[in-house]
């Protein structure tokens, strides 16, 4: 609606812009909104000849409603015009030295206009378009003034944690994007995301099962936020002030100067946060019948600072041109304190406690650069160029006391040190190319380097000096070079449409461990095909198939083998000869609309190949080492079910339900570990409007028990809430949050093997938020987020 505001506007000045400016008469008013008394801001205002009715010229009231027009002639009058609203006409028009100030005129709003337009996009509904599932974002949300991620949570398939970490049908590794390219908004160490409001949000696009055209990387799938493309000029931004408890506190400021030509925008943030976690742990040996246990609590404590400066540089009217960068420096400080109890023959022969002081400095930065050029023909005929660079460094220094209780002596201190140090580029050129209504091509090329190097140093105090150990440390490099060339071709009918593609990528690895000369070379290539079709049977029923080839490549931290000590009883490391696993992903969905209610109905099918385990653990002498390894393969088949229902106009239900069967071959130290397992995932989300303008929401969330390789994770239930209330006539928003109610949200995993037996608990526990947002110019109260890396 607003862009044909913005498009008659912007014909009325190109049609008056030849108008001689030699007027004598000066024309001001201010357009005001009758029932709320607020400025209306793009009201179009005509200079119209009262004799011939012929438009002599225009303007657009600015953020106070007011404007100014020059005119020549006294026989006109004054037509001011705005999608919703009745049209008002002045006439009698009486200058008084050379002016004529009309003052304050109300406009009243059109109910039968609203009505129409209104009716359209009442509630957000899931649509198939061949290979993904858009969520239309309806009234519903776009006016709570809620945080992308608040939207996200809305999506059928999509989960945001605490932390604000996204996984799609229970899995993370899913890949963000921003108007289907990496975006700094969108990146996992930057905060701008949380500040993306669902009004800016035309609507979300769920890629479960990615085409060739995008990155093979990952097996999760791919989310992509599409932006409205309606301008606000002037002045426009939003301010948060956030206090929670645990300590969360947060500031915000987000700010936007649109022109013609530019479009400038910034975000400021600064925080401190504590993030608790109760850990508990049990390593057993079966054989020796002596068991280690330990149970404490550890802590995160972070200050954040965050900036986000960018601009759009409008060339022309089909060339655009983007910079952007985002710049984050994190001060942390990681106090824990763990006591632990030695046991023999059900004896407790010593105890002692660990405590930890840890302090870190992360930098982080990152740029983007990005070119489009649309072409007249058709707005679907694009070219895209985009350059993404980042970079994040921590420097960390840690200290460890081990301290005796009672029985044998276990006095001790450690240290240690790193320097941490990734650069991250990537290049992507996208050319978009609709030769009919119904056919489209699309190719382009990915190139993307990873560099890394990671100095870890451990020491023990021996005899009153602290001595390296050459066993915990190294200096780890890892370079890690994707290159990537893909095509499509899809037809899209009023019914059936039919999408395929291939992309071929090359991967070049390496990594070395400096002071050991250990190094590991990696370079193959791979094909990845895709095939997608949709048919529209009815209004109410459409089909959806789908397949493609997937590849999860070992990340960093899969592959450096440095050791985490902060237990150093349960030890983990990375594995540095880690191969990339594949994925070939097969899916059948159907979608039923029922009035305003809605059902998504898929089956899936995925086979792995060296499927990697993260968790693998050897046990000698109560010390519990685990790291990933590729386990054979894995075969999973899935059904999924999420739907939607409005009972009525005050209370709605979204419901999501995923069932996963999988069977693991494969074999560990020559041990066959061949088994079955299942796993149910269910979210449950109720809103409710509530008197005074309070709008309601809970959350349930469930996930069965499941198997593993050595042993099974519990299952997890937990709920959380939130209510807001807008005031201030809609510029300000009041957030309250509360993230797991009953602080039900534990993690526990057990390893139940032969010879040991081992237990770990972690527990965040309950968070409690209130914000407050203000929205000013044409900016909506929004909230800032914190979203953190490591």
């Amino acid at each position: 609606m607003k862009q044909l505001i913005f498009l008659s506007s912007f014909v009325i000045l190109f049609n008056f812009a030849g108008i001689s400016q030699d007027k004598s008469l000066s024309i001001t008013g201010k357009v005001i909104e009758s029932s709320t008394n607020q400025p209306v801001a793009f009201a179009t205002v005509l200079l119209v000849n009262s004799d011939t009715k012929e438009n002599l010229t225009g303007t657009t009231t600015i953020d106070d409603g007011s404007f100014r027009l020059a005119s020549n002639s006294l026989n006109v009058h004054i037509t001011i015009s705005f999608i919703g609203y009745k049209t008002k006409t002045i006439t009698n028009l009486k200058p008084k030295n050379g002016k004529i100030s009309l003052g304050t005129i109300y406009i009243e709003e059109d109910l039968a206009q609203l009505n129409e337009v209104v009716v359209q996009a009442e509630v957000s509904k899931t649509q198939f378009k061949l290979d993904k599932r858009i969520f239309n974002i309806g009234q519903d949300l776009s006016s709570t003034g809620a945080s992308a991620l608040e939207v996200l949570n809305n999506v059928p398939s999509v989960n945001v944690s605490i932390e604000g970490d996204i996984s799609l049908r229970g899995s993370q590794g899913v890949q963000m994007l921003i108007n289907g390219k990496p975006s700094v908004i969108a990146s996992d160490s930057g905060n701008a995301l949380g500040t993306i409001t669902a009004d800016m949000i035309d609507r979300i696009e769920v890629i479960t099962n990615p085409s060739a055209k995008y990155d093979a990387e990952g097996t999760s799938g791919i989310i992509n936020i599409v932006l409205k493309k309606e301008e606000r000029k002037g002045l426009n931004g939003s301010a948060t002030l956030n206090f929670g408890e645990p300590t969360n506190h947060s500031f915000g400021l987000s700010l936007n100067r649109r022109t013609e030509k530019f479009n400038l925008f910034s975000q400021i943030g600064i925080g401190h946060r504590k993030l608790p976690n109760d850990r508990k742990s049990i390593n057993r040996d079966i054989v020796n019948n002596t068991s280690l246990e330990s149970d404490g609590i550890e802590y995160r404590n972070e200050k954040f600072y965050n900036i986000v400066l960018g601009t759009d540089y409008h060339i022309n009217k089909s060339n655009v041109l983007t910079l952007s960068g985002n710049f984050a420096y994190e001060v942390e400080d990681q106090p824990s304190s763990n006591t632990f109890e030695f046991f023999e023959n059900a004896l407790r022969t010593s105890s002692w406690k660990r405590t930890e002081e840890t302090e870190a400095t992360n930098p982080k930065y990152q740029y983007e650069l990005q070119y489009k050029r649309e072409f007249e023909d058709n707005e679907e005929h694009v070219l895209l160029f985009s350059a993404l660079g980042r970079f994040f460094g921590k420097d960390q220094s840690s200290d460890f006391t081990d301290a005796t209780i009672s029985g044998t002596n276990r006095d001790a201190n450690q240290k240690t040190r790193t320097d941490f140090k990734e650069a991250n580029y990537t290049f992507k050129l996208d050319y978009t190319k609709p030769y009919t209504k119904k056919f489209t091509i699309e190719t382009g090329a990915q190139y993307v380097l990873n560099n890394v190097s990671n100095d870890f140093e451990v020491q023990d105090l021996i005899a009153g000096t602290y001595i390296t150990d050459p066993n915990q440390t190294n200096i780890f490099e890892f370079d890690q070079n994707v290159l990537g060339v893909y095509g499509t071709a899809a037809y899209e009918g009023e019914k059936w449409g039919v999408k395929i593609g291939l992309r071929l990528e090359n991967t070049d690895l390496e990594t070395l461990l400096t002071n050991t000369n250990e190094g590991n070379n990696q370079n193959y290539s791979n094909l990845f095909p895709s095939f997608h079709s949709s048919y529209k049977f009815n209004e109410a029923y459409s089909l959806q198939i789908g397949y493609s080839r997937r590849v999860y490549r070992p990340r960093l931290w899969d592959l450096n083998p440095f050791f985490n000590i902060r237990n150093n009883f349960n030890i983990r490391t990375g594995n540095p000869d880690l191969k990339p696993e594949f994925t070939d992903s097969y899916e059948l969905t159907n979608i039923y609309n029922f009035g305003k209610a809605s059902i998504n109905f898929g089956v899936y099918y995925r086979y792995t190949t060296d499927a990697i385990e993260r968790r693998i653990s050897t046990f000698q002498n109560n010390v519990n080492t685990y790291k990933p390894l590729n386990i054979g393969t894995t075969d999973a088949i899935g059904v999924e079910v999420n739907g939607k229902y409005p009972i009525a106009n005050w209370i709605s239900f979204n419901g999501d339900l995923n069932y996963n069967y999988f069977k693991r071959k494969g074999d560990f130290n020559g041990t066959l570990i061949d088994f079955n397992a299942d796993q149910w995932t269910g979210k449950l989300t109720s809103k409710i409007k509530l008197p005074a303008s309070i709008d309601f929401e809970i959350t349930v969330n469930y996930q069965s028990g499941t198997e593993t390789v050595q042993g099974r994770i519990s299952e997890n239930i937990f709920a959380d809430l939130g209510l807001r209330k807008k005031v201030i006539k809609g510029k300000g928003v009041i957030n309250l949050s509360v993230r797991d109610i009953f602080a039900s949200r534990i993690f526990e995993s057990e390893t139940i093997q032969q010879d040991f037996y081992l237990l770990n608990r972690s527990q965040r526990g309950r968070f409690v938020t209130l914000g407050f947002s203000y929205g000013f110019g044409k900016g909506e109260a929004m909230e800032y987020s914190a979203r953190k890396r490591f």
